[in-house]
């Protein structure tokens, strides 16, 4: 076993209301110099830049993180949820899906940001036209059940926050809801997660949901596993066959 310092949740230039500066060479770098060994890229709805971000750490050699497959879907209560996979075409499968049960609409990048799809020498490939910031018509407990049918993880976003989680939207995260984890914002310590949980036995986690890169490591979790995988994460989430969660991380904290 080991100490595994992961970021599961963070966005490239491919989210409109990230910074210019969330390219794929960069994030992984980035992610480097600050020891994670495992991190997501979960861009809003999408999972274009998922690719070229592997490709980017790929080159790195020695100390560089595994990166998870990810989107930050958007359900039909306005409510934001990971949707995590180590096999890239499952991520790629989820990503057709929510593009099929996306809201209508064209970006305009003068409003919401530029949405760029890059390549893994942080040059532009080309713009998604979608409206990547909007919601599904996907109801969450639908969009829990794909993610697992199609092997993947579900964690609840910012549970703190008052808009774009469950909480926030609901009043109340959904007892019947087969959730993995939840994830606190990196603004709240993890000695509030009671009060979002609402009694329920859930895995509370932490990342930085970084939208530029000084973001990066201003929140994460630390966990006991074997390897930095998804399976082994998530043995870790449901303390499992040794594995578990050690620690939530803030900086400065």
């Amino acid at each position: 076993m080991s100490l595994v310092k992961a970021d599961l949740h963070m966005h490239s230039c491919l989210s409109p209301c990230a910074g210019l500066d969330m390219t794929p060479s960069a994030m992984v770098e980035r992610a480097r110099d600050l020891g994670l060994g495992l991190m997501a890229l979960t861009d809003h709805n999408s999972a274009e830049n998922v690719a070229a971000l592997r490709q980017a750490a790929g080159r790195l050699g020695p100390g560089a993180p595994v990166v998870l497959a990810g989107l930050e879907v958007t359900t039909a209560e306005e409510a934001h949820l990971l949707a995590l996979f180590e096999d890239l075409r499952a991520a790629l499968t989820m990503q057709a899906m929510v593009y099929s049960h996306l809201q209508p609409g064209v970006n305009d990048p003068e409003v919401f940001g530029y949405q760029i799809i890059a390549n893994a020498d942080d040059e532009v490939e080309e713009f998604n036209p979608r409206l990547l910031i909007g919601a599904t018509d996907l109801p969450v407990n639908n969009l829990v059940r794909r993610i697992h049918g199609l092997g993947g993880l579900a964690v609840a976003c910012h549970v703190d926050r008052p808009a774009y989680s469950l909480v926030g939207q609901l009043g109340m995260i959904p007892p019947d809801l087969a959730l993995d984890a939840v994830e606190l914002s990196w603004l709240a310590g993890p000695a509030t997660a009671g009060q979002y949980l609402g009694g329920l036995n859930l895995p509370v986690v932490s990342s930085s949901d970084a939208h530029g890169l000084d973001d990066m490591g201003r929140a994460w979790t630390e966990y006991e596993i074997e390897a930095p995988t998804l399976a082994e994460l998530g043995l870790a989430l449901a303390g499992q066959e040794g594995r578990g969660i050690v620690a939530i991380q803030r900086r400065g904290a």
